[in-house]
């Protein structure tokens, strides 16, 4: 369990080799960090259209680290602008050099203020690095941070899947993670006065079974995935 000023130092510190400490644990998938990356967002993108909501033209991308997936959200979801926060000082420096530009900005997490302004809220792997009694204000947090009716995705590594244990006992900075269910990330959600929409497990099967991974949609509602989505939206007023 890490308080922001823990994270920063882990996450500081892992910046420059990130993408090889999360490939080792990623190896055993044999996909590495942008296949999932480019499969978060491209599900979420459908289970938008599914919904008949259009696609948002501003994004909050919360625990951003090194921007992965900055090119994704404008690629699989036509928005126009992205924010990235994050608690790392260096990855965001990362960030800025490989993916910033006047659509794409990285602010430090002491920087930022929430307005209301993001028709969309991102969040990855965060919630397991954040303690149990934190986890309340980081989501008013989030919810402040949405423009009514704005919706929030939520993706947090499922603690039923015995790979996801393995893989995340296989990188450094989540062997002291404290994961979180479907349910109770959905608790937490509904706490917050957003209004949970659905939620879909995903990445079923690992490369060497990628010829079954044309059935993951359907298999979405079944708590197989490696990951889950929750989806939610924050009420009109």
């Amino acid at each position: 369990m890490e308080r922001p000023e823990d994270a920063r130092a882990c996450f500081d510190r892992f910046h420059s080799e990130y993408d090889a400490v999360l490939g080792r644990g990623l190896a055993a998938t044999g996909e590495d960090r942008l296949y999932f990356a480019r499969g978060r967002v491209a599900f979420l993108g459908r289970c938008l259209r599914e919904a008949g909501l259009k696609p948002p033209r501003s994004l909050l991308d919360f625990g951003c680290g090194t921007g992965a997936a900055t090119p994704f959200f404008f690629d699989e979801l036509g928005v126009e602008q992205v924010v990235g926060v994050d608690v790392s000082e260096r990855s965001l420096a990362m960030a800025s050099a490989q993916h910033g530009s006047d659509r794409a900005r990285f602010v430090s997490l002491s920087d930022f203020s929430p307005g209301g302004e993001f028709q969309l809220a991102f969040c990855n792997g965060v919630f397991h690095h954040v303690p149990p009694l934190e986890r309340a204000g980081l989501m008013r947090l989030l919810r402040d941070s949405l423009s009514p009716e704005g919706l929030f995705a939520l993706w947090e590594n499922n603690p039923w899947n015995p790979g996801t244990r393995y893989v995340m006992s296989r990188v450094a900075f989540d062997r002291d993670a404290v994961t979180l269910s479907s349910r109770e990330a959905a608790r937490m959600v509904a706490a917050a006065g957003l209004a949970v929409l659905r939620t879909d497990y995903f990445f079923v099967f690992p490369r060497i079974l990628k010829a079954l991974r044309f059935l993951e949609p359907a298999l979405s509602k079944v708590p197989l995935g490696g990951q889950y989505q929750v989806v939610s939206r924050k009420p009109k007023v």
